[in-house]
């Protein structure tokens, strides 16, 4: 049986990712993102299961700095969960009595709204993940009184939900990945995801744009682009790059091949089924049939046979 890091303890999203896309595998509780890589990388768990992506918040910060940091590990599979929000506190606790509460830094971008409406006197503070900020409320001596977080974590710790569904957004997803250790990739399936990281040779007027160019005459769409930065001083910063297909596709082939190219270095992390199962379209003159038959033409013509 396989070994899954997540960021924990029990009752965070993560874990529901988890028991979704390995419902057999054993679960390793970590106290955060960089933990649960690290356990991977040190072999301790076999694969990690953590956020990378909300279509309210956009990147998760954490999760994309220490995919860069230490060993290469690679993405083999993606998970997109709905997230629901609830509001628990301790039995016998009313709302208007709420004036601290405990939750991610993601959870409380996504419930500004609610908190605002509902506990405009209210002091929220950070927690390394919303389950361990049910944790920290459920006991009596806790300072905090109400924690942000998954009505599941509301039943692991014994806490009741004060309100449910506090989210801005009732259609708010978050995307999760699986993380490994370098190993052979997936196969494609024709609805792929490629993610890789690049750094920029030097800083000068275009720069990014001969990055997106490398995609774009090879008619590879990018679905995100992120900048963040190297900690090497302002204004240095190096751009994380998801995009339709796989490595193995001749147009994804060539344009991550053109990034090595121009880039100071480029981290590759992973092609993988895309969750939503969308296959891209693709343009004239981009298909793997279309490179092969270029390349040999290319070969007549080097060798004189017009």
């Amino acid at each position: 049986m396989s070994k899954l890091a997540y960021l924990g303890p029990e009752g965070t999203f993560s874990e529901e990712a988890l028991r979704i896309l390995a419902p057999e595998a054993e679960r390793l509780s970590c106290p955060n993102v960089g933990a649960a890589l690290e356990a991977v990388r040190r072999g301790v768990a076999d694969a990690a299961v953590v956020p990378l992506e909300n279509s309210l918040e956009g990147g998760i910060a954490s999760t994309l700095d220490e995919l860069v940091r230490g060993e290469p590990l690679l993405i083999t599979a993606e998970l997109l969960l709905p997230v629901r929000f609830s509001l628990l506190a301790r039995p016998g606790t009313e709302i208007g009595h709420i004036k601290r509460v405990l939750t991610h830094p993601a959870a409380h971008t996504q419930c500004r709204g609610f908190i605002a409406r509902e506990l405009p006197d209210a002091v929220v503070i950070a927690s390394a993940s919303t389950a361990a900020a049910a944790q920290e409320v459920a006991l009596p001596s806790s300072p905090y009184d109400a924690a942000i977080g998954a009505a599941i974590a509301g039943e692991h710790y014994g806490l009741l939900e004060i309100a449910a569904n506090i989210g801005d957004r009732d259609d708010t997803v978050t995307r999760f990945v699986m993380v490994g250790r370098p190993a052979p990739l997936p196969a494609p399936t024709g609805a792929d995801r490629t993610s890789t990281v690049a750094y920029l040779a030097e800083d000068h007027p275009g720069a990014l744009l001969e990055l997106l160019t490398e995609f774009s005459v090879r008619g590879v769409n990018l679905s995100r682009i992120e900048s963040r930065p190297t900690g090497d001083g302002i204004g240095s910063y190096f751009f994380f790059f998801d995009f339709e297909g796989h490595v193995a596709d001749a147009r994804v082939g060539e344009a991550i091949s053109g990034l090595h190219r121009v880039c100071a270095d480029v981290r590759f992390l992973g092609s993988y089924p895309r969750a939503d199962g969308i296959a891209p379209q693709i343009r004239r003159g981009t298909s793997d049939a279309e490179f092969a038959e270029a390349g040999e033409w290319l070969a007549r013509v080097r060798e004189g046979r017009l």
